[in-house]
């Protein structure tokens, strides 16, 4: 359900990947690393935290070297930066179900944008990996080049912005219920997105005809 003051004045619309379009598994991350490092998977899943250094990490202030050497020291591991890369970009099962052809019907209606929290090394893996879907967006902003990050309100002003509208302009779709409230605060309209049946929905709301996502509730 769409869900702010007035959906005749939305004139675009913008997704996050990693959990909208992006499928998303830390647990394989943990995998990985624990299978290069000879220990626990779990433990290192009890152990990682979306720290500082990760914020840092996400906004271009750290780079992967310093992000990597800060999880050495986190998570008790003595692994190679190659390594972490490996693992790091082993985070993204696939795209996610009836996304696609949603996206494809949106188009048809809004200019299409893109707005995620991500870090170079994740950005060369996905850029490349899903360079297919991706090119449904006329741009996809990311928060290590912006040297913001959501759910900082500044940082939806600013990809508002930088896409050539108001931020009262665009509708945002997010799996995570702060940068819902980030983008709201901003000015946005949001939906929350559990599944590729909320995006189903709230084009729906638009008016938009589109085949029944078949994405999971």
């Amino acid at each position: 359900m769409i869900e702010g003051n007035d959906r005749a004045a939305i004139r675009a619309l913008m997704f996050d990947l990693g959990g909208v379009l992006i499928e998303v598994d830390f647990g394989r991350v943990m995998r990985a690393w624990a299978a290069a490092a000879g220990c626990d998977p779990a433990v290192l899943g009890r152990r990682f935290t979306f720290d500082e250094a990760y914020w840092q990490h996400e906004r271009g202030e750290l780079d992967a070297c310093g992000y990597f050497a800060s999880l050495r020291s986190s998570l008790g591991l003595r692994i190679s930066d190659e390594e972490f890369a490996a693992g790091w970009n082993d985070i993204y099962p696939g795209i996610v179900d009836g996304m696609p052809a949603l996206l494809a019907a949106a188009g048809q209606h809004y200019p299409l944008y893109a707005f995620t929290n991500s870090n170079p090394t994740h950005q060369r893996e996905w850029s490349t990996r899903f360079a297919s879907e991706l090119s449904a967006f006329r741009s996809v902003f990311v928060s290590s080049e912006l040297g913001l990050r959501k759910p900082d309100p500044v940082a939806f002003a600013a990809v508002a912005g930088r896409a050539g509208f108001q931020a009262r302009d665009i509708l945002f779709f997010d799996d995570t219920p702060e940068n819902i409230t980030g983008a709201r605060a901003a000015g946005m309209q949001a939906v929350l997105v559990r599944s590729s049946r909320d995006v189903h929905s709230a084009l729906q709301e638009l008016g938009i005809d589109t085949a029944p996502a078949r994405g999971t509730s």
